[in-house]
C-alpha cells in the first residue's frame, strides 16, 4: 500500500488535527439554572484572534478549530455581571469551563480566574508550554541555531555532541500547525529546522502522548507559528552583535483582516563559534546560516479555513579542529538544507466536528565534506525527499473527545559516500545509493470523561513501513487522569507502545568492501519498538503548578549511531535493548508581585543499553554482560529561571543550568558536574525600540562536556557569549 494511494483514498477515512482544540463552557444563573442566549467571547491574550458564540437551551457554548495558545473567555448576559476565565489551550484538547453568573449590582463586575498553564485535568500526560514572552526574554532562547527553547524548559532535555537529546533518546518530532515534519534520519543534522523568533507558542510532550503521534518516542514539539493576527500592518527588525563576531538578524512583516492574515520573515546569522569544539580553544569554527518562513490563513466563511505554512533553512558549519588537526590542514565542513511546506484545509461540519486535510512536502540535506588533505578524506552527502499528507477528524461531543486519523509519506534518499585513505595505502571508495520507502499509519483514540474527576483515554495506532525492511506494528495506548476533589490534584498514569521507522541507510558495493576491511559488517536496520510506562501527579497551590513524573521506557532495536573507522562518516545502528527511566519535576509559578514569573525543571534519569548490535555497522563482537551506560547518559539535569518587568520599562531574566556530567569514555564513571548562569536585561523605549543585553554562561565556566565520537571526539561547552540585540517596530 503506497503513501500516494492512501492520500487519494483519504476522503474515505476519518482522522485528527493535532494543533487545533475545542473550548466548551457551561453557564448557569445564581440558582444553577442554565442560561440560554448568553454571549461568549474567546480572545487571544497576545493577538487580535477572536471568536464569538451563544449558549444553547442547556447553557452550553462551544468554540471549534482553536489553535493552541492562551485565551481569555468572557461570558455576558443582560442583568448579570460578566465573568472571564483565562486558559492555556493544548493541542487536540477540549476543556470545559464552568460559569455561575452573579446578578449585576449598580456596577457590573468582572471576575478573572486563571488556571496554571500546565494544568490539564483530562490528559494522562504532562505538557509544557513555552510562550513568546519566554522566547524573547530568556537569554539565547530566540537564537537561530539554538535548542534552548527546549533545554531551558523541558525536563530531561540537553545538548551533547551537538545533538538534541530528550529522555535519553535522539529522535523527536517537530510539527507545524499539527502536521508532523517527517524525518527518519538519525543524528545527521546539527542545526534546528525552525527559527525560534517565528514561534508564538511551543507545546512540548515528552511521553504518554496519544495515538496520533507514533514515530518518535522521546519528544513531540508542536509549534504554533506567528500568523499575522498579532500584527496590524507592522514590521519588526531584530538585529544583534556580540563576541566571536556573532550576529543574528530577522526582518518580519504581518497583517490581518477579518478573513485573511499573513506573516513572513527572512533571517540571517553568522558567528566564529558555531559547534562545540574538541578543546577549550576555538579553532576552525565559523558558521553562517539563513532562512525564511511564511504563514497564510484565509477564512472564506465561518465553516472553512485554509492555512499554509512554509519554511526554508540553509546552514554552513566548519567542523572545529584541535591544534594538531589545524596544523595538519584538516578542513572538514557540514552543509545543511531544510525545506518544508504544508497546506491545510480545516472544515467545521458542526460545533465539535472538525475535518482537516493537510498535504505536505519536506526536503532535508546533511552534507559532511572532509578536506582533500584529511587522513582519511571523507564525504557523506545525504538528501531526503518526503511527500505525504495527513487527514483528520476530531469529534467533541458530550463526554467524548475522539480523534481518528491517517498519516502517510513516501521517502526517497540520495546519498553519496566517499573515503580516500590518504595514508599511502591507495585504499578508497565512492558510492551513490538511492533507497526509497514509504510509511502509512492509521489511528483512533478517545478521551472519555466518565465523571468530572475521572477521564479515561485509549487509542490504537497501526503502522505499515516498507523500505529496506517491511514491518506492520500495532501499538495500543491507554491512560487515566483523576482530579482529586477539593484538593484539585491531578493523578496521571499511562501505558504506551511506539514504533519508529528505521532510516533508509544501507551499505553495499565498494562501501561494503571498505567496511569489511575495517573489520565491520552491515546488518539491515529494523524499526525501534518501545514500551513506556508513566505515572505522575500535578499539584496546584495558589496559582503554582508542581508536576512530579516517573517514567520507564524499554526499547528493542534502540537507535544510535557510529563512525566508519575514523572517517567522521556516521551511520545509524540499533542496539538490541535499551532501558531509560527517570524521575522528573516541573514547577511553574503564577505572576508574583504583579511582575515576576519563575520556573524549574529537574530530571534524574539513567540511559542504558544491553545486548548486541542488531542493525547497522558492527564488528560482531560479543555483547557485554548485562546493561551498560549509553554515551549520553547524564544522571541529573536542572534548569531554573526567573523573569519579570522592572521599573523604567525594563525587563530581565536569570537562568541557572546544572548537569551532573555525561559518561566518561566507556564508563561507568561520569565526567565532573557543571553549571552555568544566563542573564538577559532589556529596556523598551516607547512602542518602537527595544534594546537587550544578552549573556549565556556569564561566568565563562569552561568544562569538558563529553568525549564521544561525533564530529571529532571530545567536546567542550560553549564559553561566555555576549551580545546586544535591538528591535525596531514600524508600520508600513
Amino acid at each position: 500500500m503506497g503513501a500516494l494511494l492512501l492520500i487519494l483514498l483519504a476522503p474515505l477515512l476519518p482522522c485528527s488535527a493535532g494543533i487545533l482544540g475545542d473550548v466548551r463552557g457551561v453557564v448557569h444563573d445564581p440558582q444553577h439554572h442554565p442560561l440560554s442566549g448568553a454571549r461568549a467571547t474567546l480572545e487571544s491574550t497576545n493577538s487580535a484572534y477572536k471568536l464569538t458564540s451563544s449558549t444553547n437551551a442547556d447553557g452550553i457554548f462551544q468554540f471549534s478549530a482553536v489553535p493552541l495558545g492562551e485565551y481569555r473567555v468572557t461570558v455576558e448576559d443582560p442583568g448579570f455581571a460578566s465573568a472571564t476565565q483565562v486558559l492555556v489551550l493544548g493541542a487536540a484538547s477540549a476543556p470545559v469551563l464552568h460559569y455561575q453568573l452573579a446578578v449585576a449590582g449598580g456596577q457590573e463586575t468582572v471576575n478573572v480566574t486563571a488556571s496554571p498553564a500546565d494544568l490539564n485535568p483530562e490528559s494522562p500526560r504532562r505538557d509544557i508550554f513555552i510562550d513568546q514572552q519566554q522566547i524573547k526574554t530568556f537569554a539565547g532562547v530566540d537564537s537561530s541555531n539554538s535548542f534552548k527553547i527546549i533545554t531551558d524548559f523541558v525536563p530531561g532535555s540537553y545538548i551533547v555532541h551537538d545533538q538534541l537529546h530528550v529522555r535519553g533518546g535522539h529522535q523527536v518530532t517537530w510539527a507545524i500547525d499539527g502536521v508532523a515534519v517527517p524525518n527518519t534520519n538519525i543524528a545527521s543534522n546539527v542545526g534546528p529546522q525552525f527559527n525560534p523568533k517565528d514561534v508564538d507558542y511551543l507545546e512540548a510532550q515528552t511521553g504518554s502522548y496519544g495515538a496520533e503521534w507514533g514515530d518518535r518516542t522521546y519528544g513531540v514539539f508542536n509549534l504554533e507559528m506567528r500568523n499575522g493576527f498579532e500584527r496590524d500592518r507592522q514590521a519588526e527588525l531584530i538585529t544583534s552583535y556580540g563576541n566571536f563576531n556573532q550576529t543574528d538578524d530577522l526582518l518580519s512583516f504581518g497583517d490581518h483582516s477579518e478573513k485573511f492574515a499573513y506573516y513572513a520573515s527572512i533571517s540571517g546569522n553568522s558567528t566564529e563559534y558555531g559547534l562545540e569544539p574538541p578543546t577549550a580553544e576555538n579553532i576552525h569554527n565559523q558558521m553562517h546560516g539563513g532562512g525564511g518562513f511564511t504563514s497564510l490563513i484565509y477564512n472564506p466563511n465561518p465553516m472553512d479555513q485554509l492555512r499554509f505554512s512554509g519554511a526554508l533553512r540553509l546552514d554552513y558549519y566548519q567542523v572545529p579542529n584541535d591544534p594538531d588537526q589545524q596544523e595538519a590542514g584538516v578542513n572538514d565542513r557540514q552543509r545543511e538544507q531544510d525545506i518544508f511546506g504544508t497546506l491545510s484545509w480545516v472544515h467545521t461540519y458542526s460545533p465539535g466536528m472538525l475535518l482537516t486535510l493537510s498535504p505536505f512536502y519536506h526536503f532535508n540535506r546533511a552534507a559532511y565534506e572532509g578536506g582533500p588533505e584529511d587522513v582519511p578524506a571523507a564525504t557523506d552527502n545525504r538528501a531526503s525527499n518526503y511527500e505525504g499528507g495527513q487527514l483528520s477528524l476530531a469529534l467533541v461531543k458530550g463526554k467524548h473527545n475522539a480523534r481518528f486519523g491517517m498519516y502517510a509519506f513516501a521517502q526517497q534518499d540520495n546519498t553519496y559516500f566517499s573515503v580516500v585513505a590518504n595514508d599511502g595505502s591507495g585504499q578508497q571508495f565512492n558510492q551513490t545509493v538511492t533507497p526509497g520507502g514509504n510509511m502509512e499509519a492509521l489511528y483512533a483514540e478517545d478521551q472519555f470523561q466518565a465523571t468530572r474527576w475521572l477521564t479515561l483515554s485509549g487509542g490504537l495506532r497501526y503502522t505499515h513501513f516498507a523500505g529496506n525492511v517491511t514491518e506492520n506494528p500495532v501499538d495500543p495506548r491507554v491512560g487515566v487522569a483523576i482530579r482529586i476533589p477539593k484538593l484539585g490534584w491531578i493523578v496521571r498514569g499511562a501505558y504506551s507502545m511506539f514504533y519508529q521507522p528505521p532510516p533508509l541507510d544501507t551499505v553495499s558495493g565498494s562501501l561494503l568492501d571498505y567496511t569489511e576491511a575495517q573489520g565491520l559488517g552491515f546488518l539491515p536496520l529494523n524499526g525501534e519498538r518501545d514500551q513506556q510506562q508513566e505515572y505522575g501527579v500535578t499539584i496546584p497551590v495558589h496559582g503554582w503548578a508542581a508536576d512530579l513524573t516517573y517514567f520507564n521506557t524499554l526499547a528493542k532495536n534502540f537507535f544510535d549511531h557510529d563512525a566508519i573507522g575514523n572517517s567522521n562518516i556516521f551511520l545509524p545502528l540499533t542496539i538490541q535493548y535499551a532501558r531509560i527511566k527517570g524521575f522528573e519535576v516541573a514547577l511553574r509559578s503564577p505572576l508574583i508581585a504583579h511582575r515576576y514569573s519563575a520556573h524549574l525543571v529537574y530530571s534524574n534519569q539513567t540511559a542504558q543499553g544491553a545486548g548486541a548490535v542488531t542493525g547497522g555497522l558492527t564488528d560482531f563482537s560479543p555483547p557485554e554482560e548485562g546493561y551498560f551506560f549509553l554515551d549520553h547518559d547524564q544522571r541529573n539535569t536542572l534548569s531554573a529561571g526567573v523573569d519579570g518587568n522592572l521599573p523604567w520599562r525594563m525587563f530581565a531574566s536569570l537562568e541557572f543550568n546544572y548537569g551532573s556530567g555525561f559518561l566518561d569514555g566507556d564508563g561507568p564513571n561520569h565526567l565532573p558536574t557543571d553549571y552555568t548562569f544566563d542573564l538577559s536585561v532589556g529596556k523598551n523605549f516607547g512602542e518602537t525600540f527595544t534594546v537587550r543585553f544578552i549573556s549565556t554562561n556569564i561566568g565563562n565556566y569552561r568544562y569538558m562536556l563529553d568525549n564521544s565520537n561525533t564530529f571529532g571526539g571530545t567536546h567542550f561547552a560553549d564559553p561566555r557569549m555576549l551580545s546586544v540585540q535591538v528591535k525596531y517596530r514600524f508600520k508600513y
